[in-house]
């Protein structure tokens, strides 16, 4: 085979190649006409509760670690506003925002039980609190015992 032959079925397969990976990058972009900020949270055995727009799960972790999950509609823009218009949560408004001191019905007061209820984002400890954590597609909230 002479040297043009070669660089020529070189350069063929290597469009070929790059053809073939153009395609498979692009398959998988899709549409983008849905609205960001709708979700179906949807886990298997959780309550659905509230009407609205937005859907994002929201867990209940308890001192024993029995977990409760709500599939949580609403058109509150942040977290605590949804948990609390539904009677999910409930505490004390103090300098530095919500201390929720009740959860799904279970009060924990770290003044008497040295516990407190830990607000997580997606399984990591959150940054902000409960009343100032806006309301993000496809995340869950999560409050637990501490």
């Amino acid at each position: 085979m002479s040297k043009n032959s070669r660089k020529k079925l070189l350069s063929i397969l290597l469009c070929i190649a790059l053809i073939a990976a153009m395609a498979l990058c692009t398959a998988g972009c899709g549409s983008k006409d849905a609205p960001e900020t709708t979700v179906s949270a949807g886990a298997a055995g959780a309550t659905s509760v509230g009407e609205g727009q937005t859907a994002f799960l929201f867990t209940v972790v308890d001192a024993d670690g029995k977990e409760t999950a709500f599939d949580v509609h609403t058109d509150e823009t942040t977290v605590g506003a949804a948990l609390l218009a539904l009677g999910l949560i409930d505490g004390d408004d103090s300098e530095y925002g919500l201390y929720v001191k009740t959860v799904n019905g279970l009060t924990v007061d770290y003044d008497k039980d040295g516990k407190y209820w830990a607000f997580y984002v997606d399984g990591e400890y959150a940054a902000t609190g409960v009343d100032s954590t806006d309301i993000a597609a496809g995340s869950t909230y999560t409050f637990k015992v501490e």
